[in-house]
């Protein structure tokens, strides 16, 4: 199951839906009380937001199948360092995982960025700043 931006499959509301009534549930608090705050909280991250770390693992684990601006050109820019964005007009390429992965890595703050050498440490500090931020949807990111 894939839960991009573009068009969410209704099997990702379903899912992100039951994930807040259980976080209700836990709490015990009203079906009509908001659970951004409880995400945070309890240090459960929504389903997209858990989909931003497995699409960032993939990306990391693979990163040497993806270009970085410094190869493409040798401008000395402030976007040297990120991954190159491809330029495909198909729209199912444009929503898969290779183009959603690099623009959502190069969203990230720099300091995230830089401990791409370290899997481990990487994931660890994308996980602190997801906790903190708790994204509903990719929408919310960008």
């Amino acid at each position: 199951m894939v839960c991009y931006s573009g068009g969410t499959p209704p099997d990702c509301i379903k899912t992100f839906r039951l994930q807040k009534k259980i976080i209700r549930i836990m709490i015990g608090c009203r079906s009509t009380d908001s659970c951004r705050k409880l995400f945070i909280n309890l240090k459960i991250l929504p389903l997209q937001s858990q989909y931003i770390i497995s699409l960032l693992l993939f990306m990391i684990r693979n990163k040497n199948q993806f270009l970085v601006n410094s190869e493409i050109h040798h401008n000395d820019t402030r976007q040297r360092a990120h991954f190159h964005q491809p330029s495909e007009n198909v729209t199912k390429y444009q929503k898969g995982e290779y183009c959603l992965g690099v623009k959502v890595f190069n969203m990230f703050p720099s300091y995230i960025k830089e401990e791409c050498d370290n899997p481990k440490k990487f994931k660890v500090v994308l996980q602190k700043f997801l906790h903190k931020n708790s994204f509903y949807s990719l929408d919310e990111f960008f």
